[in-house]
């Protein structure tokens, strides 16, 4: 099996694989309890938060741990509508989001808040034009992400956080970082985002476990889960100590490779692109901008059609967001793409592990199995 999908998800690495094992069967205690096996795995949670906090290059006091990206959002967005309350009521984010943003967007215009939907322009990116020209003085929240999970488009996040603290001095600015994290280089500390989500299973760790980074700046932040306390009250329940060890481990391995993994997935990234644009018939989308990430688009064959004419080739690859599942891509059409392409786009995802070997069985499968479906199709 060839996997390229690695924007959906990634195979956990040795490190968390190691470190998971060891939470189930050696440091399984509970790490609220007050006696010397439960403070001991107390223990084990603050040195996981702290690599996890070095991976993300923030205090280690302002990482919080989730089950996942989509709930690290949830929070981000629920918790500040629910900070403001009534006084403001304007959002801002933008219409390439992930479902995890762009569906608590829809619950919170039932609620009575109005978004604004920057929409991006025609490689995928969103520019700081459009966001000052959205800004308003009733705006509370701009939620963008970092790197588009299905072209590749790597947004301004630094100069954004910026420009709305500026204009918007009382807003909250929350970047959804699950495709960016340990992908494209930012610290936390430095970044100047109010709130960051990130998850585990993008980064070679397992399923199931994720984090909200919560700026100083925000001194009071309300709390998502009620219950026992832990997460310093905000985000209660009993943690699951197996997913956030193997978390942690993977942050840690992730870091100390982190300039060479990335930059082996962008010369494999430049490979398939110099030898895809000899390929007449492909379609390449939008900006690639991030190193891992490559929307292609063979019109007039269907994206199923891609997808399974590879699979008898041993090659996984997705329609796009592997969490919306047929549809036809809002990213694209977002971007004024033409529906034949978007009917015929799919996306390939790298990770560390993936070779030149591997991309030249893709560009061999799409040469000899795909482009002649497309030709047969044409002459129908």
């Amino acid at each position: 099996m060839i996997y390229l999908d690695n924007s959906a998800t990634t195979k956990p690495c040795p490190q968390a694989v190691e470190a998971m094992m060891q939470a189930m069967t050696t440091d399984w205690g509970n790490p609220s309890g007050l006696y010397g096996f439960g403070i001991e795995a107390s223990k084990k949670l603050r040195i996981a938060r702290t690599q996890t906090a070095g991976a993300l290059g923030a205090q280690p006091d302002r990482v919080f741990f989730t089950s996942g990206g989509t709930e690290a959002d949830n929070w981000a967005l629920f918790s500040t509508a629910k900070r403001f309350g009534k006084k403001k009521k304007h959002i801002i984010t933008t219409a390439i989001e992930h479902h995890a943003i762009l569906n608590p967007m829809k619950e919170l215009e039932s609620q009575g808040f109005e978004v604004t939907y920057l929409p991006p322009d025609e490689l995928g990116r969103i520019t700081l034009e459009a966001l000052k020209a959205a800004l308003r003085p009733d705006t509370i929240l701009v939620s963008i992400m970092m790197v588009n999970n299905e072209t590749g488009a790597v947004m301004p996040i630094a100069q954004m956080a910026k420009l709305v603290h500026k204009l918007c001095p009382d807003a909250v600015f929350h970047t959804d970082a699950v495709q960016g994290f340990l992908k494209v280089p930012f610290q936390a500390k430095t970044l100047g985002a109010d709130l960051i989500s990130v998850s585990s299973h993008k980064i070679h760790g397992p399923k199931g476990a994720g984090a909200l980074y919560i700026s100083p700046r925000l001194k009071s932040f309300p709390a998502f889960l009620l219950g026992g306390g832990q997460e310093n009250g905000l985000r209660s329940g009993t943690e699951g100590t197996p997913a956030i060890m193997g978390f942690a481990a993977a942050c840690a391995a992730g870091a100390e490779s982190f300039q060479r993994d990335i930059t082996h997935e962008r010369q494999l990234l430049e490979y398939a692109i110099s030898k895809i644009r000899d390929m007449e018939g492909i379609h390449i989308n939008g900006a690639h901008d991030a190193p891992h990430i490559l929307s292609l688009s063979v019109p007039g064959v269907p994206t199923q059609n891609t997808l399974n004419l590879l699979q008898e080739s041993g090659i996984c690859i997705s329609a796009g967001s592997a969490c919306a599942k047929g549809h036809r891509s809002h990213v694209l059409s977002a971007m004024n793409i033409r529906p034949e392409i978007i009917d015929g786009s799919f996306r390939v995802s790298l990770c560390r592990d993936t070779t030149q070997e591997e991309i030249d069985v893709l560009l061999a499968a799409l040469q000899q199995r795909v482009l002649p479906y497309q030709q047969k199709a044409k002459h129908k």
